[in-house]
C-alpha cells in the first residue's frame, strides 16, 4: 500500500515522517516542490501515475492567516484549486484523501464544541479559502477524510510554541490573548491519528474533527509554555481588541472530537501532556 504526503516539507509533512519512521510500516513517499507541486496537474498526475498510491495526505496549504487578507489570490490558489487538483488526481487513479482543513472554518459565535455538522461561517480569507477547498474535494471525490484541527504546533517549523519560547529568553514581560479559546495540537498527535485512519481500512470517509483534548486560551497556552519550560517570565492577558489584527479570529472555536474517537477508536491525549513532550523533544534538540 503506497502512500503520497504532499506539502511533505511543512511541519505536520514532517511530523508523519517521523511518526511513520518510529512505525517502521509503511510504504511512503515524502513528495517534493519538484515533483508534487500543488498547482501543477501534469506534474501531480505523472506522480500519481508512476507510484500508485492507495492513499493521498494533504498537508500543503498557505497558513500565513494575516498575510492571507492582502494575498487573496495565491491563498485561493493552494488551498481551493490546489486541494481540487489534488481531488481530482486521486479520482483518477483511484486513490483515498485525507485532507487537513482547520477550525477557521467556523464563525466562533457559540459557547459549546463544534459538530462536523454545524454550520460554517470563516470570519477571515484563509478559514474562507480552506472551506472552499473542503467544499471542492467533497465535488469531486467521494472517497475522501477532511481533518480539522486546530493550533498546531511541534518541534518543527515556526509555532506559537517556539514563538513562546523564543520571546521567553528575550523579554521580562509579554501579553497574550486571553479571550480566544481553542484546543492546541500537537502535530505528532496528529500525524499518528492519520496513520491510524489508513491503517484502519476504514471507508468511513467524511469530515472529521481532531485537536487535543481539554480547551485553552492562547494566555492558557503560553502560561503552560512558561510553566512547563520553568521560564520567569510576567504574562499579562490581552483582549482582541487590545491587540488588532489584519483578520478576525474566531472567539470560541473548540471542536467536538466524538466522531473520530468513535469512528476509528483513536485515543486524544490532553493537550498540556503533549505540549511537556513537545518541549522536552525541543530542549532534547536544542
Amino acid at each position: 500500500m503506497k502512500i503520497i504526503i504532499l506539502g511533505a516539507s511543512g511541519q505536520l509533512g514532517s511530523c508523519i515522517k517521523k511518526v511513520s519512521a518510529e512505525r517502521n510500516t509503511y510504504d511512503i513517499l515524502f513528495a517534493t516542490q519538484e515533483n508534487g507541486n500543488i498547482l501543477n496537474k501534469e506534474l501531480l498526475n505523472i506522480l500519481f501515475e508512476n507510484e500508485k498510491p492507495s492513499y493521498v495526505v494533504n498537508c500543503a496549504a498557505y497558513t500565513a492567516v494575516d498575510k492571507a487578507e492582502d494575498e487573496q489570490e495565491i491563498c485561493r490558489k493552494i488551498n481551493r484549486d490546489g486541494a481540487l487538483f489534488i481531488a481530482k488526481a486521486c479520482k483518477q487513479h483511484h486513490a483515498s484523501l485525507i485532507h487537513i482543513s482547520t477550525d477557521f472554518v467556523f464563525k466562533g459565535n457559540v459557547a459549546y464544541p463544534l459538530k462536523e455538522t454545524d454550520p460554517t461561517e470563516p470570519e477571515n480569507i484563509y478559514g474562507l479559502t480552506k472551506l472552499e477547498g473542503e467544499e471542492a474535494i467533497a465535488g469531486v471525490l467521494p472517497e475522501h477524510f477532511t481533518i480539522r484541527t486546530s493550533w498546531l504546533y511541534s518541534e518543527f517549523g515556526n509555532n506559537f510554541v517556539k514563538t513562546m519560547l523564543r520571546l521567553g529568553k528575550d523579554r521580562s514581560e509579554l501579553g497574550v490573548i486571553a479571550d480566544q479559546i481553542g484546543s492546541p495540537t500537537y502535530a505528532i498527535d496528529l500525524a499518528g491519528a492519520i496513520l491510524d485512519i489508513i491503517e484502519s481500512g476504514s471507508k468511513s470517509y467524511g469530515i472529521y474533527h481532531y485537536s487535543n483534548e481539554g480547551v485553552a486560551s492562547w494566555f492558557d497556552f503560553a502560561k503552560a509554555v512558561f510553566d512547563i519550560n520553568n521560564t520567569q517570565l510576567r504574562l499579562n492577558p490581552l483582549k482582541t481588541s487590545e491587540y488588532v489584527t489584519k483578520a478576525v479570529r474566531p472567539a470560541y472555536s473548540v471542536m467536538d472530537k466524538s466522531k473520530i474517537k468513535n469512528t476509528f477508536g483513536i485515543g486524544i491525549p490532553y493537550w498540556r501532556d503533549s505540549l511537556a513532550k513537545c518541549i522536552e523533544q525541543l530542549a532534547v534538540t536544542a
